[in-house]
């Protein structure tokens, strides 16, 4: 698990090398606010050697923060991330690991019949009751959450991880209320504070596509001071010494997608009912980290013209993607921006993106206007 001083010294061997503000505060020290992302590619070997390759690269050049979760490519990504991990000459104490768990994983290739797949895997054997399944392939009962983190430490190699993510909770809106939602989310927080305890996980949160973007009210929607307000109440039943350990939320931010800075769909938990204020405002209020996916649209923000003109403008970077993380970065109340790479040159590319400075907050402010 990463500590203090290994993050801290971890900083203070690279951080000359980068702009303002390129290691801030995450877990129980500092971390890259560049992290790598694994969803992307082929269940392939040779996806597995270049994602290998380009983790092990990461470490060696300033990026310590390393996303991913039991299902992306097909249960391949936690494999390739464990080796880079634990091959690297980086201390694993140094390294900022985090996964996710609620999303039913494939083992190492996508089976013909996906459905069947479930049913044999997880159905039929107890993993998983058909009610708790939400859209056939999604749950976060507290049992299959406990399979899911066993299942990611035993494929990571590791003896923890440092952030275990709720996988897009919202899915399980598709099939029950979003108080039963809110219930199931009590009884997975109780769970991981109990494996927080037993020292398998340093800290948890969840991971969220829609849920903290959309409007209030959207058939998607989740409120983050509830959610927080059921991590507190999980902290209290099992009698957690330091109150209770969600600290962080991941959602995707950039600049097509900025929603968890405009959107004012939050209430504040002891505010005037009227009161409203931004994703990225209440995180920042509650003290959680916040990690953006999608940072660079996947790809789609890669090319010139793909910001907008008077934005780029503003932004710091040699070549439109290195701009387009460096918007994600400038957000006030991120921790760190996640951005997928298995080929060289482009992890090359999005660690130099880290030697600019991004906005500050009244310029971030001003793009807006």
């Amino acid at each position: 698990m990463a500590t203090r001083d290994a993050l801290w010294g971890y900083r203070n061997e690279f951080g000359d090398a980068f702009g303002r503000t390129y290691f801030r505060r995450f877990g129980p020290g500092v971390a890259s606010s560049i992290g790598l992302g694994t969803y992307l590619g082929a269940p392939t070997p040779a996806v597995d050697a270049a994602y290998r390759e380009a983790i092990e690269l990461a470490l060696r050049s300033g990026i310590n923060h390393v996303d991913t979760a039991v299902n992306y490519r097909c249960g391949r990504a936690e494999r390739v991330v464990g080796e880079a991990v634990r091959s690297s000459p980086v201390d694993r104490e140094a390294v900022v690991v985090a996964t996710k768990g609620g999303f039913l994983p494939f083992d190492g290739e996508r089976p013909d019949d996906p459905a069947a797949y479930v049913r044999e895997r997880f159905v039929e054997p107890g993993l998983v009751a058909p009610d708790a399944l939400a859209s056939g392939s999604h749950a976060i009962a507290p049992a299959y959450l406990e399979w899911s983190l066993d299942r990611s430490l035993d494929r990571l190699g590791l003896d923890s991880v440092d952030y275990f993510y709720i996988h897009n909770p919202e899915t399980q809106l598709a099939t029950r209320s979003r108080e039963a939602v809110y219930d199931q989310l009590s009884a997975a927080f109780e769970a991981l504070e109990r494996r927080r305890a037993a020292g398998d996980v340093g800290a948890y949160g969840v991971a969220t596509w829609d849920a903290f973007r959309v409007p209030e009210g959207a058939d998607r929607y989740l409120s983050l001071a509830e959610v927080l307000a059921r991590a507190e109440a999980a902290g209290e039943a099992v009698g957690a010494d330091d109150g209770h350990g969600f600290e962080a939320i991941q959602l995707p931010f950039n600049v097509a997608m900025a929603d968890a800075f405009t959107r004012r769909n939050q209430r504040l938990p002891d505010g005037d009912d009227g009161d409203r204020v931004s994703a990225l405002e209440l995180a920042h209020e509650a003290g959680l980290s916040v990690v953006t996916s999608a940072s660079i649209g996947q790809g789609d923000l890669a090319s010139e013209g793909s910001v907008p003109g008077e934005v780029d403008a503003a932004l710091a970077g040699e070549t439109p993607a290195q701009r387009a993380l460096n918007f994600a970065r400038s957000a006030p109340g991120v921790t760190s921006s996640l951005v997928g790479a298995s080929d060289l040159d482009h992890l090359r590319e999005n660690v130099a993106a880290g030697t600019f400075d991004p906005l500050g907050a009244s310029a971030f402010d001003a793009v807006f206007e």
